[in-house]
């Protein structure tokens, strides 16, 4: 949620834990964030990113920091090195990103490594049925958020520095082996009989373009944005935080499930009648953004959606495992358990629905 000052977000005095030495801070931000002014007032945004976030006020202009948490990390985890580093890319192609004034590498400012970039103002909607606008607003808010991911896709990765953000290619390939085996190895999670038949399908399926690159967001949702206050316009797309040199066509359909989503399991359409709201269907979404990157049409797409249904359901397989032993106990993490039943027999309907 960085970037924000939606009221669903919030922001409280910083955590117990996450302090760290606000002067040093302000210090570095006096040499390294142009136009500075302080006094600097810290508070810390709620919610659960896995990167702290904290919005930094000052009489002239507030600001959002994102650090590493502190403690032992996982090697590669909470890179927001990388984080910075796409924003930046972005930024250079005229992308709607906040802007990053920084990044500092050294742990002895606050602690560990972090970033600072502009506070983003506007509407964030949480519901993806878009309540509270017109049904002239709420249809051009979904063709914005077309357009968004349009731009993203043929933005120009190497020419923005970003061409060591991933590797490009066999995408699909990597993905699947990747979540296959987190399946496999968790035996406190248990199987399930659809999850079994997908792990042997979708290898076998693969569609011929698996070689497509771009920057890829991998969290696209309409949650994600921050749109302008009165406009249906995207200021800023939020949360880098799984952005890497992806396929496309599992990008947009990762926005695009949201269609055949039930909103009980993660926001989604499906059980709402679109046409009342004047959103546009699943197969329009679909050709508005491939009219806008120069596709006569995406021959994958239902393997795509098969997919990311598919990664969906292992990340919430995951989930079950840990609260099985113990290491996860939200309410969230109980609800996703709940749920995982049915997004696994919903996943294998996709693969059905692409020919399996």
């Amino acid at each position: 949620m960085s970037g924000t000052a939606d009221a669903n977000v919030g922001t409280t005095p910083v955590r117990e834990g996450y302090a760290f030495d606000e002067a040093a801070l302000a210090a570095w931000m006096q040499a390294n964030v142009a136009g500075f002014s302080g006094p600097l007032t810290v508070e810390q945004f709620k919610g659960g990113q896995s990167n702290p976030t904290y919005k930094l006020v000052t009489p002239g202009k507030s600001y959002v920091l994102r650090r590493k948490p502190p403690g032992q990390l996982l090697k590669g985890a909470h890179a927001v090195e990388r984080e910075a580093k796409v924003l930046t890319g972005l930024e250079k192609a005229d992308f709607p990103v906040a802007h990053v004034h920084g990044l500092c590498t050294d742990d002895s400012v606050i602690g560990t490594w972090f970033y600072v970039m502009d506070m983003v103002e506007g509407r964030i909607f949480w519901d993806a049925t878009v309540p509270g606008v017109s049904n002239a607003e709420r249809a051009a808010i979904f063709d914005a958020m077309n357009a968004t991911m349009a731009q993203l896709h043929m933005v120009d990765y190497e020419a923005v520095g970003l061409g060591d953000y991933g590797r490009p290619g066999n995408y699909f390939e990597r993905q699947i082996g990747r979540w296959s085996k987190q399946y496999l190895e968790d035996a406190d999670a248990g199987r399930d009989p659809n999850m079994d038949r997908l792990i042997a399908w979708l290898p076998e399926n693969i569609p011929a373009d698996d070689d497509a690159t771009s920057v890829t967001h991998g969290d696209f949702r309409i949650d994600n944005m921050i749109f302008h206050p009165t406009e249906p316009k995207v200021l800023a797309v939020l949360d880098w935080e799984l952005s890497t040199l992806g396929h496309p066509g599992a990008d947009f359909a990762y926005n695009a499930m949201m269609y055949r989503m039930p909103p009980h399991i993660v926001a989604g359409l499906a059980g709402a009648d679109i046409a009342a709201l004047g959103i546009r269907g699943e197969a329009d979404y679909l050709a508005a953004y491939c009219a806008r990157t120069g596709r006569a049409s995406m021959p994958g797409y239902d393997f795509y959606i098969a997919f990311n249904f598919f990664r969906i359901a292992a990340i919430f397989h995951g989930i079950k495992g840990r609260v099985i032993r113990g290491t996860a106990s939200s309410a969230q993490a109980q609800e996703r358990v709940k749920v995982l039943p049915e997004l696994m027999e919903l996943a294998w309907k996709q693969a059905e629905r692409a020919g399996a």
